[in-house]
């Protein structure tokens, strides 16, 4: 009798197959991750356990020669790696104190050269942009209707002065006959006034003739002033006068020259106390980038009155600007000198920090070579050092780089120094320390591979 299988029970076999590979993905899965988390584990471990060796690596035994060796815990650097600063000497120098202001450089004397008279414009005897002296002829005139003017004018003096000289002989013969009394008063009188009268016609003309004289004079216009003469604005054969708003040119008095700047109203009572001094305040004028300097001079004059507006004073200072290198209406930076502090301690500008509680700078202890940290109070700067008023004295050892990484007693070295674990026995005990643990850890990676 063969036997026979049920359409039920091959369904269920059927069924079965997938719920058992259902199973083994989730447990597959499952040792995946647990393989992933030891990794991790593995890895969290031997990263942890590095520097661990770190300080031993400078002892004398390897990893269990903590608290004696240099670099353990109990040595000098407390576990941590000396840092490489930067030093530089507090010194006793002389620092100036010094105003910096934006300037605009003004000329001493600007002047329009016009003609004093009318007539027409016949010679231009200068070139655009030339230095002129003062009284140097620059533009000529026509000069006929001046010349006759002055023969007018002598010609009247010459007539009434020959009237003049007949009415004083006159009267020198009536005073003769009145005192033959041979004429009446009354005659020499009036002879005696006519002659007053013709000694103040001959003024009258000496005048005009010399006004004559001067306006001859008017039509060879000159230079009023010294300086560089800019684009002339008429041409010749125009008529020109002294009405003209324009003139022929105009003159720039460049040497010496001003510049006029702003001083803050906050440095007043010291600049006023050195102008009562009587003190000469030197001024230096540099170009926009502060990097080359252009003049030097000194302080000249202070306004009456402080602008509301930007709290401010101005100020002017002169220059003899012989290399011309100052010119009208060019901004340039000022740089007052208003005193100097004799014998200051200074320190390099990168050594001074600032707290929470003021300013400070570490100090370098040259025996054990760790730093302190000192309050100071600050004075007067420059580009390069700082005043110490307080805290510090010459002579004293200062960081000036790397100072962001340091605390109160931090240990330090100089870029002079030789490194740690370069020439002793115990940095060279220490590196088999640190190789003997790094051929552990392998070994123990290799085991545990071969287990999973």
């Amino acid at each position: 009798m063969n036997s026979t299988v049920s359409p039920d029970k091959d369904k269920e076999k059927i069924v079965a197959k997938p719920s058992h590979t259902r199973r083994k993905r989730v447990i597959g899965t499952i040792v995946a991750i647990l393989a992933m988390a030891g990794l991790g584990l593995l890895a969290w471990k031997l990263t942890h356990q590095a520097p661990a060796a770190g300080p031993g690596a400078g002892g004398a035994g390897g990893p269990g020669a903590g608290a004696g060796g240099r670099g353990g815990p109990g040595g000098p650097g407390g576990g941590f790696p000396a840092t490489t600063v930067g030093v530089g000497k507090a010194e006793k120098a002389d620092i100036p104190i010094l105003l910096d202001a934006l300037g605009t450089v003004t000329p001493a004397a600007v002047a329009t050269v016009r003609p004093q008279i009318s007539g027409v414009l016949q010679k231009i005897q200068f070139t655009e942009g030339q230095l002129v002296k003062e009284g140097q002829v620059l533009a000529t005139i026509d000069q006929r209707p001046a010349q006759m003017a002055l023969l007018q004018a002598t010609g009247q003096r010459q007539r009434d002065e020959a009237q003049l000289e007949s009415a004083k002989l006159i009267l020198s013969r009536y005073q003769t006959l009145l005192q033959q009394d041979s004429i009446a008063r009354q005659d020499v009188d009036t002879q005696a006034a006519l002659v007053k009268q013709l000694e103040g016609t001959v003024k009258t003309d000496r005048a005009a003739e010399g006004v004559a004289q001067i306006n001859l004079g008017y039509t060879q216009v000159r230079a009023p002033i010294s300086g560089r003469v800019g684009l002339r604005t008429v041409d010749i054969g125009n008529l020109v006068g002294s009405g003209d708003s324009t003139g022929i040119a105009v003159i720039t008095q460049q040497s010496p020259i001003d510049v006029e700047f702003a001083v803050p109203q906050d440095s007043l009572p010291q600049l006023q106390q050195r102008i009562n001094e009587g003190a000469t305040l030197p001024a230096t004028a540099l170009d926009r980038t502060r990097t080359t300097e252009l003049a030097t001079g000194r302080f000249t004059a202070l306004d009456n009155q402080v602008d509301t507006q930007t709290g401010t004073v101005r100020a002017k200072a002169r220059f003899t600007n012989d290399a011309s290198k100052l010119f009208p209406s060019q901004f340039v930076n000022i740089r007052l000198q208003l005193d100097t502090v004799k014998d200051a301690v200074t320190v390099p500008v990168t050594a001074l920090r600032h707290g929470a509680n003021g300013d400070f700078v570490y100090v370098l202890n040259q025996q054990d070579r760790t730093v302190s940290q000192r309050a100071v109070k600050r004075g007067q700067a420059d580009a390069q050092r700082v005043q110490v008023v307080s805290g510090l004295s010459g002579g004293e050892t200062v960081i000036t780089e790397g100072a962001d990484r340091l605390k109160d007693g931090a240990k330090v070295q100089l870029p002079t120094d030789k490194p740690r674990g370069q020439n002793g026995a115990q940095g060279t005990h220490g590196g088999q320390g640190a190789a003997g643990q790094g051929q552990q850890g392998q070994h123990r990676r290799q085991q545990q591979g071969a287990a999973q």
